[in-house]
């Protein structure tokens, strides 16, 4: 055999030698995308209506070239025009996800009482939030909400009106340094008012921000959220290997480092004040008597309640015991041998911190830009703090927030238009006939519920895109679906804070408004959105402010 010949043999070979290995996985491959394809799951999936897919890799083609936050949230946002009730798209044949914007679809899951284990994603927060009230399911979520949901009822709140007030006040001392200055971002300061108020009323320490840690956790915060967010569209971060490797993991530590030094500070400084009080108890007067002040006030009226006269746990009275701030009720139960360890107060701690605070910086944030766009809306909430406070510059009472109605109406609106947490996830358990069509969800898939596009069906809002106060008046509320507007989702795992965030919206903002004017050069239509966990605009939330002479209007 000549040379030229062997050389074409061991060529042949070596051809072979790749060829097969390629063929033989070829054919797995062909026969394992068969069996999906022909699986009840994958069956069922696609009867759903979604945009189409390809082999192996699903919907996975249509984010690819995305880099941000902004242009993911386009990108969705242009899809479901094509799709106005059910969207379904796969990630390889294996992930399910189906988006659901048909109040009465989403009434079905929200409502549920099996159908509460967050999806697969939302382990992206263990390394943060650990089994909080967040992520946990079964017992441990029901144990541990039923203990917290009466540290959040509105004998609890009553006693923060003067805390609300005087981080109101400091913000109004921060902010001055901005007046006459071209635009500034509103949300960074809010961010630290926000930590520093939750500190000092659920948790019940004095606020940080002479050190700077309230300003530092908040954006320790808000860089995890934008990392847990990459996670979920870039799913080959998902993978633990790439996610070490491309420098993440020790990016998100640092970060964790901040966020959990705060809250096992927090813990620390109040459960040392427990033992001392418990040696040696003192009664505080002031608060006592603030106390007796706002029960009676409480009796004159009610907050606005999504549930529209259906009771939760939220409404249900509690014992004196009980009427205990967050963390004070947390360290006492857990010292009483109740069922909370001090692992899983921390795990707590940082779950309300997190939804505490970055939710309302975001909603306060999104309501001065708009009220800086829309002068009369402005002007009229003008109108009713004049009615309730006059020239007077005194702190707001329980009683006057509740008179506020109107700006109760411009926070709703504001949150409906921009809901902070703009979609809900959840793991399907069984099957469940979705009530909007003849389809049927498979157990196992996860069920995206889209609070953004709920918020704006042209068939629950006239105008859905217009920014519109009297969507809220009580007529018009009436005859609406309950599940039309889900700003603290609904159901079992409705947010547990609402109504804290509903008071502490109003007496911020109110402090604020009675001080500043709020001025916007910038259009909605100009807003750049992202929706990293928590929704908020890409462009900062730019406004200017000019000193009020008088609160009535100008």
């Amino acid at each position: 055999m000549t040379t030229l010949e062997e050389a074409e043999v061991v060529e042949a070979q070596s051809s072979s030698s790749v060829l097969y290995p390629i063929l033989i996985v070829t054919a797995i491959l062909t026969i394992i995308h068969y069996w999906r394809e022909n699986s009840r799951f994958v069956k069922l999936g696609n009867k759903l209506p979604g945009p189409p897919t390809l082999p192996f890799i699903g919907n996975v083609h249509m984010i690819f070239g995305i880099t941000s936050s902004n242009e993911i949230m386009e990108k969705a946002l242009e899809i479901s025009k094509d799709y106005p009730r059910v969207i379904r798209g796969w990630i390889g044949t294996w992930y399910l996800f189906v988006f659901l914007m048909d109040p009465r679809d989403i009434e079905i899951i929200l409502s549920s009482h099996v159908h509460i284990d967050k999806s697969v994603e939302y382990r992206m927060f263990k390394p943060w939030l650990g089994d909080g009230l967040l992520i946990s399911t079964g017992d441990k979520w029901r144990a541990h909400r039923k203990l917290i949901a009466p540290t959040f009822h509105l004998n609890v709140l009553k006693s923060f009106v003067g805390l609300f007030n005087k981080n109101g006040q400091t913000l109004v001392q921060r902010l001055k340094k901005e007046v006459g200055k071209p635009s500034f971002d509103a949300h960074d300061y809010l961010s630290e008012t926000t930590v520093d108020t939750l500190l000092e009323t659920a948790m019940g320490v004095k606020r940080t921000s002479q050190d700077g840690e309230g300003y530092d956790y908040a954006m320790a915060v808000m860089k995890m959220c934008d990392i847990i967010h990459q996670r979920t569209y870039k799913v080959w971060l998902r993978l633990e290997p790439i996610f070490r490797l491309v420098g993440m993991a020790k990016e998100q530590l640092q970060h964790l480092n901040t966020i959990h030094g705060l809250s096992s500070k927090v813990i620390k400084k109040k459960k040392g004040e427990f033992l001392k009080r418990k040696e040696s108890p003192v009664i505080n007067n002031y608060e006592a008597a603030e106390y007796l002040e706002t029960e009676k006030e409480a009796q004159k009226g009610t907050y606005f309640d999504q549930s529209q006269g259906l009771k939760d746990d939220l409404d249900d009275d509690v014992g004196e015991k009980k009427r205990m701030a967050f963390l004070d009720l947390m360290i006492e139960s857990a010292q009483s041998g109740a069922v909370i360890s001090d692992h899983e107060i921390k795990e707590e701690v940082d779950t309300i911190m997190f939804e505490g605070h970055d939710t309302t910086a975001a909603a306060s944030s999104f309501t001065l830009c708009l009220l800086g766009i829309h002068q009369a809306v402005q002007q009229k909430v003008m109108d009713e703090l004049y009615q309730i406070f006059g020239d007077s510059d005194r702190p707001a009472t329980f009683a006057d927030t509740l008179e506020m109605k109107y700006l109760e109406r411009v926070i709703l609106e504001t949150i409906r238009l921009y809901p902070p947490v703009p979609i809900i996830a959840r793991q399907l358990k069984e099957d469940v006939q979705l009530a909007s069509g003849d389809y049927l969800l498979p157990a196992g898939c996860t069920v995206v519920i889209g609070t953004y596009k709920v918020h704006r069906n042209p068939e629950i809002y006239p105008n859905p895109e217009e920014f519109n106060p009297d969507n809220f008046l009580a007529e018009k509320m009436q005859n609406r679906h309950y599940y039309g507007y889900i700003p603290f989702s609904a159901g079992p795992r409705s947010c547990v804070g609402r109504k804290y965030a509903m008071l502490k919206l109003k007496i911020l903002l109110s402090t604020v408004l009675r001080n500043y004017k709020i001025v916007s050069d910038i259009k909605e239509s100009e807003f750049k959105l992202q929706a990293d966990i928590i929704l908020k605009r890409t462009d900062g939330f730019r406004i200017k402010i000019e000193p009020r002479r008088s609160v009535k209007a100008m």
